[in-house]
């Protein structure tokens, strides 16, 4: 499902659609487990972008800061 470079809309969007067939009752065991270990790493690289989003707007606003001293 993930490829290299997903957009982090369309990983959260993936991610919803998990959370809505979890929820729903005509699901089994096995496709509820296999849908979960998917929706968990999903959890993991949406995390992922949003710490390295983060990281970078620390970066800009602190160049941003060094330019407005000088």
């Amino acid at each position: 499902m993930t490829k290299k470079r997903e957009k982090f809309e369309d990983l959260l969007k993936r991610l919803q659609e998990i959370s809505d067939q979890l929820e729903s009752e005509d699901i089994g065991l096995d496709d509820s487990i296999q849908l979960y270990e998917e929706g968990i790493k999903l959890s993991e690289l949406c995390h992922k972008k949003l710490k390295e989003a983060e990281l970078k707007i620390t970066e800009l606003k602190s160049e941003l800061g060094k330019e407005l001293e000088n």
